[in-house]
């Protein structure tokens, strides 16, 4: 069994430069990901005082008196700021006075921008960071990025390979840490449950004041059937009884709440990708598994779900890497209308990509790559490399700049 706190995460150091030139830091992501065992960290560690609005007296004097509650606190952490915006813009007054760095340090599990009073308040005053769930290399305990490397022409080295069933299980067990330090799959599949059953009940109530709660569940285990393929949502939303408008306001309420992350088609102009469909990922494939009910069992007699799943997995360790890369990312995918696609397309800033495709099987086939080579044909000199990644534990050259990897090279060196 494995002890939560003993993760060291990626995204420290960063936390600690921003404290060092900025009045507020926000350290966001999905609850129980980490952020407040890191926070308190840093709190003990630099003489912050921690104060917790899931503390009901703490949220009482926030939402009552939020300008009186800021005025008597200097260099402090507030955990789940989202539960009283209000206090952003005590906040914004309090630091428009004085501007010294490292004053407030806070941490949301909703996604605060898309809250329409935060995004202006706090401009210019606020860095957000974001802390995902465990990556695998912080699980592994290694420092590499795997996307700064494939954009510098390197593919990292597999350490520590999982193949076959220990692939599967690592995917199925996701990125949680209470999750990982459960014993069995039993186990990690109850505390999922309740965790979703936590955030629908409570999170989602106070974000998005949504008072009919009995269909998010049912439309939540919905969209699962969809992940990582394009889907006509208002469709979807009818099978369980609501119109085109509720069910995309649900699928904005559980990205808030980092559950799940549209992903946008790559184009290659830019003006075309705001018509194109996107596509839905989970962020955790640990969370999807539960929501299909997938076991490690299934997937080995049969494959058939486990793609997408896998799939997930690989969306969520890159979404991972480009919180900490020392680069700026943006993943997509591509599909087009002779449906060549590619799962993840990676753009930096400079717009050159890296296409990535995942393939649960251990052999690779010529028809894997027609994605990567039509993606290779489009870019032009804009494309950097192409990844197959794979069940296997070989890198080979495939021609035209296309490789094949082991999946372990995500948490390679």
């Amino acid at each position: 069994m494995v002890t939560p706190a003993l993760f060291a995460r990626r995204i420290e150091p960063r936390l600690a430069e921003a404290l060092q030139d900025t009045p507020v830091v926000l350290l966001a992501g999905p609850r129980q990901a980490g952020k407040t065992t890191l926070v308190r960290q840093i709190a003990t560690a630099n003489g912050l005082r921690y104060l917790t609005l899931d503390d009901e007296l703490t949220l009482l004097s926030a939402r009552e008196d939020p300008v009186g509650m800021i005025r008597s606190l200097d260099r402090a952490v507030i955990d789940e700021i989202q539960r009283a915006p209000q206090l952003l813009l005590a906040i914004k007054k309090s630091v428009d006075e004085d501007r010294r760095p490292g004053r407030f340090l806070l941490t949301g599990s909703a996604n605060l921008m898309a809250l329409p009073t935060v995004a202006d308040s706090l401009a210019g005053r606020m860095e957000t960071l974001s802390l995902l769930p465990l990556s695998q290399s912080e699980i592994e305990g290694r420092s590499a990025n795997w996307i700064d490397s494939v954009f510098s022409g390197q593919i990292l080295k597999s350490v520590a390979p999982a193949l076959g069933q220990l692939l599967v299980e690592r995917v199925l067990r996701g990125g949680y840490p209470e999750a990982i330090s459960r014993a069995s799959a039993k186990r990690r599949s109850t505390w999922a449950r309740q965790y979703l059953d936590a955030i629908i009940q409570r999170d989602v109530r106070d974000i998005a004041g949504i008072e009919k709660l009995d269909q998010l569940p049912r439309f939540l285990s919905a969209l699962a059937q969809t992940a990582g393929l394009m889907c006509n949502y208002t469709k979807l939303g009818g099978q369980v009884g609501l119109d085109g408008k509720t069910a995309s306001r649900y699928i904005s309420v559980f990205e808030q709440m980092y559950l799940l992350k549209r992903v946008d088609v790559w184009a290659r102009n830019r003006l075309n990708r705001v018509v194109k469909t996107p596509k839905l990922q989970f962020i955790d494939s640990g969370l999807l598994a539960t929501l299909l009910d997938l076991s490690t069992e299934e997937v080995l007699q049969d494959r058939t779900r486990f793609g997408n799943v896998l799939e997930t997995f690989v969306f969520g360790e890159l979404l991972k890497h480009t919180t900490t890369s020392a680069g700026d990312y943006r993943l997509m995918y591509y599909r087009d209308a002779d449906k060549y696609e590619v799962d993840v397309v990676i753009e930096n800033a400079a717009g050159h990509l890296v296409g990535v495709e995942v393939k649960a099987a251990a052999t690779v086939k010529q028809s894997d790559l027609r994605g990567l080579r039509k993606l290779a044909s489009l870019a032009g000199a804009q494309f950097k490399m192409g990844i197959l990644l794979y069940d296997g534990d070989e890198t080979m050259p495939l021609g035209d700049g296309i490789w094949a990897a082991p999946l372990s090279t995500l948490w390679g060196q």
